[in-house]
Parts: structure tokens; sequence; C-alpha cells
């Protein structure tokens, strides 16, 4: 297996890597192959998938984007 080093990484963005791992149970080392992994490994599941998916968990919380965007604007943050 091959090695690699990071430079210059910013102490903060060492930090939220570490806060990560720590949540995750995982080593740093592991969090950043499963980082790459994720970003790199191209998806199987069709936007069909994730759409239907993304509707589930709003029906379970009970709130939908657009609910999120007009209370935004109601509240002046947009």
């Amino acid at each position: 297996m091959a090695t690699l080093t990071i430079k210059r990484l910013p102490d903060e963005l060492h930090e939220r890597l570490k806060k990560r791992a720590e949540r995750n149970r995982r080593s740093m080392n592991n969090e950043v192959i499963k980082i790459l992994e994720d970003v790199l490994t191209p998806s199987t599941r069709s936007a069909e998938d994730v759409i239907a998916e993304a509707e589930e968990v709003n029906r379970r919380i009970g709130v939908t984007f657009p609910d999120v965007v007009n209370e935004a604007k109601q509240e002046g943050r947009t």
C-alpha cells in the first residue's frame, strides 16, 4: 500500500479532521481514507433514489426544503 504525507495542513482543518474521526470512532488515518473513498468513488445511486431518500428524510423530520427557504425569507435571512 502507498503512503501519503500531507504538508502544511492548516491547524483548524487538522482539528476538524480529528473531531470527525473521534465522532466516527476511527483513527485520523482511517477517517482520511474514508473521506477519500467517499469523494473519489463514483455513486451508483440514481438521481431518483437520492431524491426519494431526501423526501423520506423530510417526511420524518416534518420539514421540507421550501419550508426552510420560506422561513428564512420571513426572518430576512435571504
